[in-house]
């Protein structure tokens, strides 16, 4: 399935309030690998910018009077996103503003277009229970390098992004792999990778165990072990 990592930019934090969003950008990846594909647009809010989401994300208004609006690159979203596993980093808070979006111009939500939507924020926290899970954080704990990242931009934050949840995921390939292996004995596993065999040698005890079982079989039926060893060569 391909997976696309997204991220956006608004005018606030509340949809509910009526902000909007003012970039959307998504990276695609095939096979645990970033393609060259890429989504990424500065939309016109037709509204102002709230000064603390303008301190994060550095975007004003001024820059936006000459881009398109939502409804302007809505198809071309919808045609990038369809039937892949959208990823994203707070999902809640990125598809809320998206379905708003969508909402305005009579599109279906979402979660009608992706075929699924994995939060990696929700990921993070069950993997670091009680720690910091931003992005900076996460590229922190894995040693990614943010350092370009001085403000928030939705395009380096998906790349980021992408980042990030390969480093997250990085075992689960070779688990499943090993998962769908078929189990081989340790003896199999010598003979594949030319080891030498450990040979244990049975004590009297043992042997002698081994002896009064085989004549219990013996007195129910023919004994195939006991067979085999009477038409053994002596030495």
């Amino acid at each position: 399935m391909r997976q696309v990592f997204l991220d956006t930019e608004t005018t606030g934090l509340y949809h509910a309030q009526g902000h909007r969003v003012i970039e959307v950008a998504a990276v695609e990846v095939v096979n645990r690998r970033l393609t060259k594909q890429h989504f990424h647009y500065y939309l016109n809010p037709d509204r102002e910018i709230d000064q603390g989401a303008q301190e994060v994300h550095g975007i004003s208004l001024e820059f936006l009077q000459d881009k398109p609006r939502f409804a302007d690159i809505a198809h071309d979203l919808i045609a990038f996103i369809a039937d892949a596993e959208l990823i994203m980093h707070n999902a809640p808070f990125d598809v809320g503003f998206l379905n708003m979006e969508f909402g305005l111009i009579d599109q279906k939500p979402v979660e009608s277009i992706a075929a699924k939507i994995t939060d990696t924020l929700k990921i993070a926290k069950e993997m670091r229970p009680g720690q910091r899970n931003s992005l900076d954080a996460l590229c922190k704990h894995f040693g990614i390098d943010n350092s370009k990242r001085t403000l928030h931009g939705a395009l380096l934050d998906a790349e980021l992004l992408a980042d990030v949840y390969m480093a997250m995921t990085r075992g689960q390939d070779s688990l499943m792999m090993e998962l769908n292996q078929p189990q081989i004995s340790m003896e199999a596993r010598a003979l594949q990778q030319n080891l030498p065999l450990m040979i244990k040698r049975v004590s009297a005890e043992e042997e002698v165990a081994h002896r009064e079982y085989l004549a219990s079989l013996a007195k129910s039926g023919a004994c195939v072990w006991r067979t085999l060893e009477e038409e053994m060569p002596k030495h």
